[in-house]
């Protein structure tokens, strides 16, 4: 699955678009910034509820292809500028941590 299939979620607004080509690696879940930076996956599509720009950095340091912002939670403009610059996609939904999870598993291809 690439980036683009992420970004074109029906349940989604895109506030950075990041690289949409690159492959996703995992569905990691996780609202604790100390265990995102030791366990989230490079290439991975991170959902939480944590919008602030910790996370885009947690986000950089461990090479997340994608933040999907769940339960309305959104970012600043400069934040999701950050986000662009860094090459990080970042959406946000009003569904549930485990309901964006599993959105993104059912489209997943095999």
């Amino acid at each position: 699955m690439k980036v683009r299939t992420i970004l074109e979620l029906p349940d989604c607004r895109v506030l950075a678009s990041g690289c949409p080509e690159r492959e996703i690696t995992r569905i990691f879940c996780c609202d604790l910034l100390s265990i995102a930076m030791s366990k989230a996956p490079a290439g991975g599509v991170w959902v939480t509820v944590m919008g602030n720009r910790n996370t885009l950095a947690v986000a950089s340091l461990t090479d997340t292809a994608c933040i999907i912002l769940a339960e309305g939670v959104t970012l600043d403009e400069g934040t999701a500028a950050k986000a662009e610059e860094e090459g990080i996609a970042v959406l946000t939904t009003g569904l549930p941590v485990f309901d964006m999870a599993l959105k993104i598993h059912e489209a997943w291809e095999p």
